[in-house]
């Protein structure tokens, strides 16, 4: 007699559960690639767009040169962190390694806590990305938080200020600027032109300025066990 087929519970939106289910089921699931508990409640959302995943590369590459130029930082994308009660999953991120002071661990094959700079590309997830991930990654201590809207073509950048995010305006120059990572600097006309070169400009006149300079120096002095 033939043995009943077990099939894995799965992954819902709108199930709840705690983390500790969610990653034993997720591990069930070895075809399904993104998936995210946000506050107690699980979000598996659409396939990724072309769209997006295009902009998702520039944001990932733009990230990895500068911490490519400055030294215990280190980008990445779509990795499970573990921050407080949830598992989300940023498009992207930035983080000084825990070696060299940073607010984020590494535990086991995740991070855990916060990075310092997290990116979020809204298409199909805008609700989520303005809602409860937003209260989430403010609540959890991430430092900078920009959400790139495909559709309004609007990329907000906040930063943390007593609790809550403020939200900087564009300057004249059209050159976003980070306060938490001296030398981050972001063409926004560059962004949706997917013009890596005019990106790459910005970004190595942020790396050539004397706040980055500084910020690479203490860094590469700092080592912490």
């Amino acid at each position: 007699m033939l043995s009943p087929v077990v099939t894995p519970p799965g992954l819902i939106t709108g199930e709840r559960m705690d983390v500790e289910e969610f990653l034993c089921r997720w591990d069930e699931l070895p075809y399904l690639k993104n998936a995210e508990l946000i506050d107690g409640i699980v979000y598996v959302p659409s396939p990724l767009s072309l769209d997006h995943g295009s902009l998702d590369t520039l944001i990932l590459w733009w990230l990895t040169q500068y911490a490519h130029a400055t030294p215990g930082c280190k980008a990445g994308n779509n990795v499970t962190w573990l921050m407080l009660d949830s598992s989300p999953q940023p498009d992207a991120f930035l983080r000084v390694l825990p070696s060299r002071g940073g607010q984020s661990r590494d535990e086991k094959r995740y991070c855990a806590g916060a990075p310092e700079l997290a990116v979020e590309i809204c298409l199909t997830s805008t609700e989520v990305d303005f809602g409860p991930k937003l209260r989430l990654y403010q609540r959890a201590g991430v430092r900078e938080y920009i959400t790139i809207e495909i559709f309004g073509k609007r990329i907000v950048w906040r930063k943390l200020e007593n609790a809550v995010y403020v939200a900087q305006q564009i300057p004249p120059d059209g050159v976003l600027r980070s306060q938490v990572f001296p030398g981050l600097w972001l063409d926004v006309a560059a962004l949706w032109n997917d013009d890596g070169t005019k990106m790459l400009a910005a970004l190595n006149a942020g790396l050539s300025s004397e706040d980055h300079q500084l910020v690479a120096e203490r860094l590469s002095r700092v080592h912490t066990d």
